[in-house]
């Protein structure tokens, strides 16, 4: 959204510190896990933009808490798959032969929002190995959530969502909804349904020093339904867990990753059916 209409929007400029009083009253707390997806402009307009709502969250978290955000680069992907934009055939091998490799460090996020880029850039925070799926977090827990983040399958059991599950860590939704919400993928890898299947992958990493183009097996992910799959959480009594309140002038939900998780496995299988092709994830 243009900054003009940000403005317009705004009736009182959200600060680092009015950003400290949201966040303490939606529940964040000193020492939580807490993972990120956000939107800036649906805060309002912000005294500071992106930097300040970083400074307020890990002011709020305290040095024992930990922040994590998604760092995805989905163009670090086979140009056979590209659909926003599509590329031409013909240009598919120079693609796959001299795309950059992945770099924790240089790669840019793609469609990850302002905040989250931002938040990739900060010193001390670390990044995951995965060329398409990784995750930055910054905190006493940050290199347990994103070492040893498999190529394979990877939103699914050796990932950072996974990481965040074992440590009863906190999903906040800053102004966006759970079409964002990428902790619903976890649950994809975990539920069984007849519609998930296999798919090859490929992205450019580096490997012994140098840059190779590799091919790695994952699930053929799908976030359509879950804005659906998110309303249906709310209205649930697993979803009685979450606590809504605003953040500027962003609506906002709080809640503990493994509720939406477990709500959304079951979600799954029941709306996506309750059998699977002979897939196993034995790997993930």
């Amino acid at each position: 959204m243009p900054e003009g209409q940000v403005v317009q929007k705004t009736e009182t400029l959200a600060t680092v510190k009015s950003l400290q009083t949201d966040f303490k009253a939606l529940g964040i707390k000193k020492g939580m896990v807490l993972l990120v997806h956000s939107s800036l402009s649906a805060i309002g307009w912000v005294c500071g933009g992106a930097v300040a709502v970083i400074i307020a969250l890990q002011e709020v978290l305290g040095e024992t808490g930990t922040l994590a955000m998604p760092a995805h680069s989905t163009d670090l992907s086979d140009p056979s798959q590209w659909e926003n934009p599509p590329v031409p055939e013909s240009w598919w091998q120079t693609i796959r032969e001299t795309m950059p490799a992945y770099d924790p460090d240089l790669t840019p996020t793609r469609s990850m929002g302002k905040i989250a880029e931002t938040f990739r850039k900060q010193n001390g925070v670390l990044r995951s190995a995965h060329p398409q799926s990784s995750f930055c977090a910054r905190g006493p827990q940050a290199s347990y959530i994103i070492n040893n983040h498999a190529l394979a399958y990877g939103m699914g059991e050796n990932s950072p969502l996974a990481r965040i599950y074992d440590l009863h860590g906190s999903v906040l939704l800053l102004g966006v909804d759970h079409s964002r919400n990428t902790s619903i993928h976890l649950a994809e890898y975990r539920a069984d349904f007849p519609s998930k299947r296999l798919v090859q992958e490929g992205a450019p990493i580096s490997q012994a020093g140098s840059r190779t183009w590799t091919t790695f097996e994952d699930i053929d992910t799908d976030d359509s339904d879950f804005d659906r799959l998110g309303k249906d959480f709310l209205r649930s009594d697993a979803g009685k867990v979450v606590r809504c309140g605003k953040v500027g002038i962003a609506e906002c939900q709080l809640m503990p990753q493994s509720a939406v998780v477990d709500f959304a496995v079951d979600w799954l299988e029941k709306n996506r059916g309750n059998k699977v092709e002979n897939i196993s994830l034995t790997d993930c």
